[in-house]
């Protein structure tokens, strides 16, 4: 029977919302990653760093920059022991300066992929992607890599539909 594993990172504390600083105790992608739970038979993991990014928003991004321009991988707070009995990932996380945050990269270079669908998810406000797909493409050669789905972090709230097709469009509802 085909497993489904939900990886997401996320990040609450300071966040930009559209022109604006909001404090949230839920990150965006985690409620995204919740509502996707809801809708379908799957485990779910978040992937965490050992040393957080500040809950300042502007260090948090100055922190995130200097991770991207070291090609840095951080420390994660606990790894799966195996993604083996999973057929299908939904790798969900934030747009951090183009792509996705190094915690994302520690965590996809942990394992091997080959065989496996890989249905990227991207909360953002405006950047889209990124160049997400296709770095997840280079560290998961091996992996099939479904189109992805780029979701306005500040309307999370309201993306049940935009979720709900997507699903089924890669055939988990």
């Amino acid at each position: 029977m085909a497993k489904t594993l939900i990886a997401f990172f996320s990040r609450a504390d300071e966040n930009y919302f559209g022109g604006a600083m909001r404090y949230i105790e839920v990150g965006n992608t985690e409620i995204v990653a919740n509502k996707i739970k809801d809708k379908i038979d799957a485990d779910i993991f978040k992937i965490e760093m050992k040393k957080p990014y500040a809950k300042d928003y502007n260090t948090c991004i100055e922190e995130a920059k200097m991770h991207k321009r070291e090609n840095a991988r951080p420390e994660l707070i606990s790894k799966l022991d195996s993604i083996n009995e999973y057929d299908t990932i939904i790798l969900a996380y934030p747009n951090y300066w183009g792509t996705m945050p190094m915690a994302v990269f520690t965590f996809l270079e942990a394992f091997d992929f080959s065989g496996k669908t890989i249905l990227p998810l991207c909360t953002n406000e405006g950047s889209g992607m990124g160049s997400s797909e296709k770095d997840i493409s280079k560290l998961c050669p091996n992996a099939k890599l479904e189109r992805g789905l780029a979701l306005n972090g500040s309307s999370v709230a309201s993306c049940d539909g935009q979720v709900e097709t997507w699903l089924k469009e890669n055939g988990l509802v």
